[in-house]
Parts: structure tokens; C-alpha cells; sequence
């Protein structure tokens, strides 16, 4: 419309045309080749700025199954007392899983008051575990915390998502997912050049096909000297005798892992 008013409002005289010339050099030239693109960059930098604002916001609270303080059941520290920090929400369904109350609900905690609960406890080993801790972006913030105030800190998660960015004092305890559990095509397999002495994968085995299959990936990515591994029975579906007969026989370099707070503990017990 506005052209269309400003075609008849000029005559034809040459200053009309000059005009004309103009106007065309603005709409068709000027306007789509440096207005519209610092139009497209600026809304860009706003969008990016509201998207850095967001995960800031979210860095600064975390959603919370359960903060509690006890018996390390797994990992190279079982038998330590250990304070637990249990995150809400987990991508993967797992079919063996046993913390499926950990998938929905949970508490909004800022990061502080979570430091404040771990350190009222007085010890200084801590698990970050879930759920899959690493689905809440803050995670690594609360990681990087729990280090810088002076404590061990583990983090369980299930080998789904990027390790990269996990504070480099923390020790990673990887869950890699036997085809038993039905999410082993969730695997990130990038994950395991991450990984060093310090930190540590469990397989949990439902059957002896479970077993076959780590036996191969440990042999495939040299788990065995990159640093621990430990074989853990699916609770009531494996039983230890044989798991431990195949190890032997087969001369792997892992440790057979229970989960001893299910053995202390009724195994439905929570907070444990």
C-alpha cells in the first residue's frame, strides 16, 4: 500500500523517476542486504542471551528425589559412609530398574541449600547419582560445588549423555547398559575416551548373554586397564555363583559387585 501511495502521490518529471530510483534502490537493495540480516542477528543475540538467562536460572536450582546419608552399597567404595544426593528425572526405562520412584516428582532445591544439606551430614564422600543426574544441565554446577568445598565426589549416570564436561575431580562411575536392560542402543559410546583411573563402569547382568556382551566391550574398548570394572546381578535375577565361575574362567580383570544396601536394608527400603 505504501507503494502504491507514493506512485500516485509523485507525477512523471524527471524528479519522479529520480525518486523512484531511489525508493527502488532502498526496497530491493539496501533493505534485504544489510537491514534484514541486522534484523536476523539481533533477534538471534536476543534469543541467545534469554537461552543463557534460562540455564543460568536453572543452574541455580535443581529438582531432588532424595538427600540422604548411608552405607556405600557399590562401587570401589562400598562399605563408606556415603551422602547420596538423588536427582528427579531419568530419559531411560531401564527393565530391571530399581529407583523408578526417582522418575517424576522431586523437589525444587537451590544449589546452596543442597550444599547446605550435604554438609550438615559431616562426611565428606558424596554421590550424585538419579535417576540420570546429567539429564539436569545444573548437575555439573552442583559437580564443580561439592568439589570446591572439599569433598570426594562421584557421580553414577547411565553413559546416555556427554561426560566431557564433568568437573575433572570427580570420579565417574559409567553404567553401561546391557542389552538386558533394553537401552543399550541409548549408549554413548564416545564417553569411554573420557574416562581414566580415577573413575569406574559397572555392568549390570541380567543373564549370561549380558555377561558375553561386556565380556566383549571390556576386551573391545580395554576397560581393563583404562580403570575399574565391576559385574553386578540384576537383585533376584542372577545369582552370584555362576557370575563369579565365569569370571573366573574366563580371567577377566573386573570385581563382582553386590549392592550391600540391599542386603543391611529391606531391598524396597528408600533412603538407604
Amino acid at each position: 500500500m505504501a507503494a502504491a501511495l507514493l506512485d500516485a502521490f509523485f507525477d512523471h518529471s524527471p524528479l519522479a523517476n529520480f525518486l523512484r530510483h531511489v525508493r527502488a534502490f532502498f526496497v530491493h537493495i539496501l533493505i534485504p542486504r544489510f537491514l534484514c540480516p541486522l534484523k536476523r542477528r539481533f533477534n538471534r543475540i536476543q534469543s541467545r542471551d534469554v537461552v543463557s538467562f534460562s540455564m543460568k536460572a536453572m543452574a541455580q536450582t535443581l529438582q531432588i528425589t532424595e538427600i540422604f546419608h548411608s552405607i556405600q552399597g557399590e562401587s570401589t567404595r562400598v562399605g563408606q559412609p556415603c551422602v547420596f544426593v538423588r536427582l528427579t528425572g531419568c530419559p531411560l526405562r531401564c527393565t530391571w530398574c530399581d529407583t523408578e520412584y526417582a522418575f517424576h516428582g522431586g523437589e525444587t532445591i537451590p544449589l546452596e541449600t543442597i550444599l547446605d544439606r550435604v554438609q550438615s551430614y559431616g562426611c565428606s564422600l558424596v554421590e550424585v547419582t538419579g535417576g540420570e543426574p546429567l539429564h539436569q544441565p545444573g548437575a555439573l554446577v552442583l559437580l564443580q560445588k561439592l568439589c570446591d568445598a572439599g569433598h570426594q565426589v562421584m557421580i553414577e549416570t547411565s553413559g546416555a549423555f556427554d561426560v566431557s564436561g564433568i568437573d575433572p575431580r570427580v570420579s565417574i562411575i559409567m553404567d553401561v547398559k546391557c542389552p538386558g536392560s533394553g537401552m543399550t542402543d541409548r549408549m554413548r559410546w564416545a564417553n569411554m575416551e573420557h574416562l581414566s583411573q580415577k573413575d569406574e563402569v559397572k555392568f549390570v547382568l541380567k543373564d549370561q548373554a549380558d555377561y558375553e556382551w561386556g565380556k566383549d566391550i571390556i576386551q573391545h574398548y580395554g576397560l581393563g586397564d583404562r580403570c575399574a570394572v565391576l559385574l553386578s546381578p540384576v537383585f533376584g535375577s542372577l545369582d552370584l555363583q555362576p557370575l563369579a565361575e565365569w569370571i573366573l574362567r574366563d580371567r577377566l580383570p573386573v570385581r563382582v559387585q553386590v549392592q550391600l544396601h540391599k542386603l543391611i536394608w529391606d531391598p524396597e527400603t528408600r533412603g538407604v
